[in-house]
């Protein structure tokens, strides 16, 4: 919806298109799907496919440019575009701001998005979540691991809680929802460990009851509703960099 709406707010001539109504159904590549519509002389595609690594591939092969919209549990680019400027938009700066980052690391294409941009702008990032939901080996990404919620938001200038992705769960990570919020969905309690300044993200959709409660989702210390705002002008801005002439 968020590209969408950044597409038409530029005036573009849109085609929406799904592979599950595709000739892909049909036994078609997706390769050979995207050389027939390019054949119709689009420009660019905006692309999201389970698969990662997919955006990249039709990048080396098609002339038009390719915007990755999120590829499985890879990346996810804009994403952390619209949440890095929301960070300087709130904080005025994103070097040696201290970030955690809560939840299903392991399956979310946001969170390492977001680790190689903060990162590479010099915030002091940490991850916290179970041991079966943190990535082996991420500490080489530049990030402190936590398994303790508390221990985590100890002093951090931004919270981004993540949700669970059952969807791209092939086994149970978790005994069960109620023992995950016991230990990792954010507090008042918890969340008081944080600077008095502390801001709370979420990239959504937002579980209510299950990594955040309602009223901190809602309340003034959130910064949800801007992310959303945000993400609209940061993919036009992508739009017109790749696109203008």
């Amino acid at each position: 919806m968020s590209f969408e709406l950044a597409e038409k707010r530029l005036s573009a001539d849109i085609l929406n298109f799904s592979a599950s109504t595709s000739s892909s159904t049909k036994g078609e590549t997706l390769l050979d799907t995207a050389r027939n519509i390019l054949a119709m002389k689009v420009d660019c595609f905006v692309l999201r496919h389970s698969t990662p690594g997919t955006p990249h591939l039709l990048a080396k092969e098609l002339p038009v440019s390719i915007i990755n919209a999120g590829d499985g549990a890879h990346e996810h680019p804009t994403q952390a575009l619209l949440d890095l400027y929301t960070i300087r938009e709130k904080k005025g700066k994103i070097e040696g701001l201290r970030i955690a980052i809560v939840g299903d690391i392991a399956h979310s294409r946001v969170a390492r998005s977001n680790i190689w941009g903060m990162s590479k702008l010099g915030a002091k990032v940490r991850v916290c979540g179970p041991p079966t939901l943190i990535p082996p080996l991420i500490e080489k990404m530049g990030v402190e691991v936590f398994y303790s919620l508390e221990d985590a938001l100890t002093g951090v200038d931004i919270v981004m809680m993540l949700r669970i992705q059952k969807e791209r769960q092939n086994k149970g990570f978790l005994p069960s929802n109620s023992e995950y919020i016991d230990f990792f969905s954010l507090n008042e309690e918890k969340l008081n460990l944080a600077r008095p300044d502390v801001l709370v993200m979420h990239p959504g959709p937002v579980n209510r009851g299950i990594e955040l409660p309602a009223r901190i989702a809602d309340g003034e210390k959130s910064i949800i509703l801007d992310q959303v705002t945000n993400g609209v002008a940061v993919r036009m801005a992508v739009l017109y960099l790749l696109l203008a002439k």
